[in-house]
């Protein structure tokens, strides 16, 4: 479990350069929860079974700082069928679910394309929410409506970025916890890579990308959880 593609090159560089001594190496079974692209993910996994070294499975999770504490994690796992079963008992060790997303590197096609809605709804519920407490509407009663219409996701029921409006929530502990707004920059960097090498359309990935780009070199929003973007905005706090 890797920040960055480099460093999970790095690692199987020396893994695969180094096999054990003694014992078959083509069973064996790496899973990787990093969150990096699906290019750089196949490529590793092309080598591992070019050089007869064992099998290389893609799971990367979703959860958060909260879930991998509880063990609630969900994972995106990109496998061969033929691999479930012994990959799935060592995933529900620190998850309570796996999701079976197709071959390797599917895994990875999922968790960025939930990452990529996921930073926009974040975005558009510092918005919305700004928009609404500037008008007048008390946070809790505007938090209260877009939850229970379709305005509704995960950033406004779970982690909405005004303090007090979610009991928990990093908005209440000055944004600190939780998912870091340099890894959402990361994230939604590789899923735009990711569109751009699929040939799919993304209207609104750059002008995000910009968001959070500025937003973690603003020292009010550094190193804090990625709801920090309703601060940047200039949000009542």
């Amino acid at each position: 479990m890797l920040p960055e593609p480099v460093h999970v090159k790095g690692v199987f560089s020396q893994v695969l350069a180094h096999p054990p001594s003694t014992g078959s190496h083509k069973d064996r079974l790496f899973i990787d929860c990093s969150t990096i692209d699906p290019a750089t993910s196949k490529q590793v996994a092309n080598t591992v079974t070019a050089t007869q070294q064992g099998n290389f499975v893609d799971a990367p999770m979703s959860g958060g700082v909260v879930g991998a504490t509880a063990g609630t994690l969900t994972f995106m796992l990109g496998s061969p069928s033929s691999l479930l079963q012994r990959a799935e008992p060592v995933l529900m060790m620190m998850g309570k679910r796996v999701l079976h997303c197709g071959d390797q590197g599917a895994g990875l096609v999922g968790k960025l394309a939930n990452n990529y809605l996921l930073a926009i709804n974040n975005i558009a519920t510092a918005e919305a929410m700004n928009l609404g407490i500037k008008a007048g509407l008390d946070p809790k009663v505007l938090a209260n409506v877009i939850n229970v219409s379709t305005g509704k996701c995960w950033p406004s029921e779970v982690n909405n970025p005004v303090k007090g409006v979610v009991e928990g929530s990093p908005a209440g502990r000055d944004y600190s916890g939780g998912f870091g707004i340099s890894l959402m920059k990361k994230d939604l960097g590789l899923a735009i890579q990711a569109a751009s090498e699929a040939g799919a359309q993304l209207e609104l990935g750059d002008k995000a990308n910009e968001v959070y780009d500025l937003a973690a070199k603003d020292e009010r929003c550094k190193g804090k959880d990625f709801s920090v973007v309703y601060r940047y905005l200039g949000g009542i706090e």
